[in-house]
């Protein structure tokens, strides 16, 4: 080796040319080449291999929660967690994933940071922070060729609610007191709405809350109450307004006394703390549930469609959760033991007919231990037909295991029991009978009612909930009843869920001003366990969310009423159940990249553009191609959007579209 190295020293008295020496020493030269390059680029590779496997990319997270975790339960079961990753000393990898050096789930992870400057410059029309105004899409060339405007609707259809307003199809239901015509009859195929519903004339930006609560713009809600009912008491005309002088119809000391009186006929309903989510059935203008809000409960009011009185119109706009649904033949989208109170004040509801079929929807989605709370029409004559209808609901309720806490006046309050210990101690002729086994009380989409009490599970799931406020963020017991994938790690995958919504939405309200747009009525179209939700309770946004689970996923809804959240089941294949105009946020988070393999994304869109708020906005996260395409579908709805990298940085496939729908 020494003559070797000597040979080829490159000296100026004695330079050895490789061409001249002999064949066997060339030979040996190019071995020793290439055995020193193979190592050295052996090692380089390996370090690059595991930097890149060990950092998962959080742009996969949002797409699903469920496959992650297989790769943890995985090596769970086989006992021998994987090797910690080699790096070379010095070498610093920042994780942006939800799972740690060893493969296990986390909730200590980075999800990036926004560009507050360059966000605003964007949003405000500036560059630079000047005031030089930015290109408009055309002056760039951009998409806004490829589809052209959809046009306005005839403006009859200012109010129109497909699945609720198709004479076409309800007109086809034989009509009962069974209430079939006021149930969802969805457009055929092809019959569905392709135009932009237009707004009432005069239409203004609402009134934030909380003055909302108390007054609301006259000509945001076309069809007012006074040329029906002049001297109604539930909502008044004030100038240019519509106010609220708490409800009198119903309550005639107003709905904060009212309150009182419940709370103190029975103390262990404690709002606030006990009973944080409630309901109430054919509630006016939600002047319950308005005022509950003080006491940080959340009530979801829900009412038919009045042509008349359009009282749940009234209820949205002045920023109060209200849905319109029916009880009629079918489950309502809601869980089983999703409310702790149910509210019920002269709704005019035959609770007892078909053999109390009503009643035992309301059973249902009651939570075991919950309450239910019945205020009848005032009696004046004793007479003893007056009474019936009361009594045989006591009778019913009685047969339901319900116990009769308080009979004031016209307030009636039961307690459902905590497991079926009294429903197996009924005597084998007492109807209702229980619900078959294997009947599953969360399965609500297209369901019929059933004759029968759904049975508590025998693992007090539902019953076991922690108090307000921290139930928000603890792991509920019914995580573990959802049909997905994951089994040992899905309270890892929660905790998860709600960091990462925690850290997006924090950019969201340093970035994009969120505390400054007095957002109210907000929408999640694909909420999985609430972490959206959560998020903008925690960062002190003034507003309610509705959480919508889509049929085309796992069914997480009674994990988000265990949270002490609201919200409903939905096919985004179909329009929603709302009136237009209802919601100032719609936030959609990988949602069409599900839906777009099961229906149109137009359509989707379209039915957007008639929920959102004129002055409202669209938050739309998904991948690359996705948004791409809606895109140009904004620019055809006469949207003013924006396209934004993820906060995972320009290379992820994840990007941001932000739609203003401007006034």
């Amino acid at each position: 080796m020494k003559g070797l190295i000597s040979s080829l020293s490159f000296s100026d008295h004695h330079r050895v040319s490789l061409t001249k020496t002999p064949t066997f020493l060339k030979i040996i030269v190019l071995s020793f080449l290439s055995i020193f390059l193979f190592f050295i680029v052996k090692r380089f590779s390996f370090d690059i291999t595991t930097v890149t496997t060990t950092t998962p990319s959080s742009h996969e997270f949002p797409m699903s929660f469920t496959s992650i975790p297989n790769q943890t339960t995985t090596s769970t079961v086989a006992g021998k967690p994987p090797p910690p990753p080699l790096r070379r000393p010095g070498m610093a990898v920042e994780r942006t994933g939800i799972i740690d050096e060893n493969g296990a789930m986390t909730n200590d992870f980075v999800v990036g940071e926004f560009d507050e400057e360059l966000i605003d410059s964007v949003v405000n029309g500036k560059v630079n922070g000047t005031d030089e105004p930015l290109e408009s899409d055309e002056n760039r060339g951009g998409l806004r060729g490829k589809i052209g405007k959809f046009k306005v609707c005839d403006e009859s259809m200012r109010d129109y609610i497909p699945c609720l307003d198709n004479v076409e199809e309800s007109s086809r239901v034989n009509l009962s007191e069974r209430g079939e015509n006021l149930e969802r009859h969805c457009p055929t195929k092809g019959k569905g709405l392709d135009c932009l519903v237009p707004r009432p004339k005069d239409y203004k930006l609402r009134i934030p809350w909380p003055k909302s609560r108390d007054e609301v713009w006259l000509s945001n809600v076309p069809h007012t109450p006074f040329k029906d009912k002049a001297n109604n008491k539930w909502v008044k005309k004030k100038g240019d307004t519509c106010i609220f002088p708490g409800d009198g119809t119903q309550f005639v000391h107003g709905a904060n006394q009212y309150l009182d009186q419940i709370s103190k006929m029975v103390p262990e309903i404690a709002f606030g703390q006990r009973t944080r989510v409630a309901m109430d059935i054919g509630g006016g203008v939600a002047s319950f549930g308005a005022y509950l809000m003080d006491r940080n409960v959340s009530t979801l009011s829900i009412a038919t469609k009045d042509m008349h009185k359009h009282k749940i119109q009234f209820a949205l706009e002045r920023g109060v959760p209200a849905m319109l649904t029916a009880f009629a033949t079918h489950r309502l989208l809601y869980p089983s033991q999703a409310f702790d109170l149910i509210h019920c004040s002269r709704c005019s509801i035959n609770w007892t007919r078909d053999d109390g079929i009503l009643l035992l929807e309301v059973n249902r989605m009651l939570r075991a231990g919950g309450y239910f709370i019945r205020k009848a029409e005032p009696v004046y004559r004793h007479e003893e037909n007056l009474f019936a209808p009361l009594k045989e609901m006591q009778d019913l309720a009685r047969r339901l295991c319900w116990e009769l806490l308080k009979n004031e006046g016209d307030i009636s309050i039961w307690r459902k029991p905590l497991n079926n210990s009294c429903y197996l101690s009924r005597g084998p002729a007492v109807q209702p009978s229980l619900c078959d086994a294997g009947d599953d009380p969360d399965n609500v989409w297209n369901v019929n009612l059933k004759t029968c009490i759904t049975q508590l599970p025998e693992n007090g799931y539902g019953a076991n909930v922690t108090t307000w406020p921290t139930r928000l963020h603890s792991p509920p017991d019914r995580l573990f009843s959802i049909k997905m994938d994951a089994e040992l790690s899905r309270r890892e995958i929660y905790k998860a869920e709600s960091k990462f919504w925690h850290e997006i939405i924090s950019g969201y309200v340093g970035a994009f001003h969120w505390k400054e747009l007095n957002l109210r009525n907000v929408m999640d179209m694909r909420s999985l366990y609430g972490g959206f939700a959560a998020a903008l309770h925690d960062l002190n946004i003034d507003c309610w969310v509705l959480n919508v689970v889509p049929v085309s996923g796992s069914n997480t809804l009674p994990v988000l009423y265990d949270r002490g959240l609201i919200g409903v089941m939905h096919d985004w294949c179909e329009p929603f159940d709302t009136y237009p105009r209802t919601y100032d946020l719609l936030h959609a988070a990988a949602l069409f990249s599900v839906e777009r393999n099961r229906c149109n994304v137009t359509t989707i869109m379209i039915e957007m553009d008639r929920i959102v708020r004129p002055g409202g906005r669209v938050y739309i996260r998904d991948t690359t191609p996705v948004i791409e395409e809606l895109e140009e579908i904004a620019h055809a709805l006469g949207w003013v959007p924006f396209k934004f990298d993820g906060s995972e940085g320009p290379h992820s496939n994840w990007k941001l579209l932000i739609g203003e729908k401007r006034l």
